[in-house]
């Protein structure tokens, strides 16, 4: 019997060692400056709020506003991060009323792949054919014409 139990001590010890650490999720956050400014609300408070939890990275621009958050739960998912509280002093709002967009850019990461690519074959010099013989074009026309 105590045996049996060192044997499955160590066995749940190496198998828990092997065990997959779970995915982090990458979201990106677009925000329009409007929607900021009547909320009175900057996107480095809105970072601040989630850097002391997560890892953040902030962009501003003359395009929209973008903040990437990393998550480490695998299960989280946009409506999720939508429903996160931000506070705007006395009140508080959630975030996806002051978010314009709300990417899982884990999930898309196939689709961003193909995108990256797709953009890097288009931007490539192609090798020009060589000119062969033009298929002659034929016009048709309706009857009665």
């Amino acid at each position: 019997m105590k045996k049996l139990a060192v044997l499955f001590f160590f066995l749940t010890c190496c198998f828990s060692g092997f065990a997959k650490d779970p995915e982090p999720k990458t979201f990106l956050l677009l925000f329009k400056q409007k929607d900021l400014k009547s909320a009175k609300i900057s996107l480095s408070q809105i970072e601040a709020q989630f850097s002391s939890f997560f890892e953040t990275k902030s962009y501003e621009g003359n395009s929209e506003l973008a903040l990437f958050i990393e998550i480490p739960f695998s299960n989280f998912d946009e409506c999720m991060m939508g429903e996160f509280l931000i506070n705007l002093g006395a009140d508080k709002i959630q975030l996806q009323q002051l978010a314009f967009r709300v990417y899982d850019l884990t999930e898309n990461k196939q689709l961003i792949t193909q995108l990256i690519a797709h953009s890097e074959d288009d931007s490539t010099p192609k090798k020009k054919t060589s000119r062969g013989v033009k298929a002659p074009s034929t016009f048709v026309s309706a009857p009665g014409h």
